[in-house]
């Protein structure tokens, strides 16, 4: 069977990497890829957001199955021209991305189909927004309703914050058009934790829940990030809670967007805050996470191949999948000045070490230049490391992130703490 992997980041590899232990894969295709991701498959120099061209790839070498990564080519519509032209793709129609591409859709479906989520209004006007802000409480959250590759999301502590976060996103457009509408909600108060489920359109099969760290500094300090760090499985989260997050949140969404004509078929990431009073969403993703995958995949005891393309042909059985019973940390390696304005093209020094079977180092931004492995992006590599209990899996992941080093390099020292309290 032949796979195209559609992105260049750390997810990718990591999918490029499990998706490559399957007997029924024989070629791999990454379009258009980086300098891990060339070990394990064919680099393609075609950007995802190039639909047309990776149709006609895709065609033309007769790829079975294609897994689309990243959400852009998601929200441009690739599952659905892939289908039309009858080629088996992996990732929501555009119709169904809206539950990422658009926080307005996402709320108001939720809030449709009595899901728990944080209250909110919206709004397109900045000054209606201002003069809501002055009339509740803080801390507030402020959001662009668009995409904002993880970033669109500020937690506000007093007024002031709110407004200089509203005049960002709806006049200085930081998001570009993701800000030109506003969702403002209450700032939910628990403990964040994501869950992957793969779907098919009627039948929803969890995985094990993981636990991002957005911010870029120790203790959630700083501005979000696309993602510092993840581990996995998460030990306050317990079978009652992921029961309930199945219950009240996961089936309920599959099952609303069924009732209002939208098939939802893929990975459906629920971005959530367990709180006093049980789960609630802070947002939904339409695609794996990114670190999350890198600390999930490794601790996976099945061919992820079949469950992907059971997803595509819409066979997926509702049963449990089998998880080694490890844990799994990824810290993430980030180029200095991330995630403002950063440097490229340094040098990664140490990538050669003998880790040892329980590490795995998952490439994101890097390239090759001059037949070495540069930096190319803002998170660079994602170290990860399994082991019999949370603390070795962190201990492991630390111990080879100290072997590894480039002009600039920083990382966040906590991932994991969480898990340990």
């Amino acid at each position: 069977m032949k796979v195209l992997v559609i992105g260049s980041g750390g997810r990718e590899h990591a999918l490029i990497w499990k998706i490559s232990q399957s007997s029924h894969v024989d070629t791999i295709f990454c379009a258009p890829g980086n300098a891990g991701v060339q070990n394990l498959a064919e680099c393609i120099d075609i950007p995802g957001t190039d639909i047309g061209r990776l149709l006609n790839f895709a065609q033309k070498n007769n790829v079975d199955l294609t897994v689309v990564g990243p959400e852009i080519p998601l929200w441009y519509g690739i599952v659905d021209q892939f289908e039309k032209e009858g080629l088996k793709i992996f990732g929501p129609s555009a119709e169904a991305t809206k539950l990422e591409g658009s926080k307005a859709f996402s709320k108001n479906f939720m809030k449709r189909k009595e899901i728990p989520t944080a209250n909110f209004e919206i709004f397109k006007n900045l000054q209606n927004a201002k003069t809501y802000i002055y009339n509740q409480k803080t801390p507030l959250v402020v959001k662009a309703d668009g995409l904002a590759a993880g970033k669109g999301a500020v937690v506000c502590h007093s007024h002031k914050e709110a407004q200089i976060a509203l005049e960002e996103m709806m006049i200085k457009r930081i998001f570009g058009e993701a800000g030109k509408q506003v969702i403002i909600e209450e700032c939910l108060v628990g403990q964040e934790v994501s869950v992957l489920a793969f779907s098919d359109g009627d039948h929803v099969v969890p995985l094990i829940p993981a636990q991002d760290h957005k911010a870029v500094y120790d203790d959630d300090l700083g501005p979000n990030t696309g993602g510092m760090g993840s581990y996995a499985p998460v030990p306050f989260v317990d079978q009652p809670m992921q029961d309930r997050i199945y219950e009240e949140i996961l089936a309920p969404t599959v099952k609303g967007l069924k009732e209002d004509g939208i098939k939802y078929k893929g990975i459906l990431y629920a971005g959530l805050m367990i709180s006093a009073d049980g789960p609630k969403v802070i947002e939904f993703n339409a695609r794996f996470g990114d670190p999350e995958t890198q600390s999930i995949l490794p601790l996976l005891d099945f061919d992820l191949f079949n469950i992907l393309m059971a997803v595509a042909d819409e066979s997926l059985a509702a049963q449990p999948l089998r998880i080694k019973n490890k844990f799994s940390t990824c810290v993430v390696m980030a180029s200095g000045g991330y995630p403002g304005h950063y440097e490229k093209s340094k040098v990664i020094e140490g990538l050669d070490t003998d880790f040892g079977d329980d590490v795995v180092i998952f490439h994101a931004g890097t390239k090759l230049k001059d037949g070495q492995i540069v930096t190319n992006g803002g998170r660079v590599l994602g170290i990860t490391a399994c082991g019999d209990d949370l603390k070795q899996s962190i201990d492991s992941a630390y111990k080879a992130v100290k072997q590894i080093h480039f002009e600039g390099a920083f990382y966040r020292k906590d991932i994991g703490r969480k898990g340990l309290k």
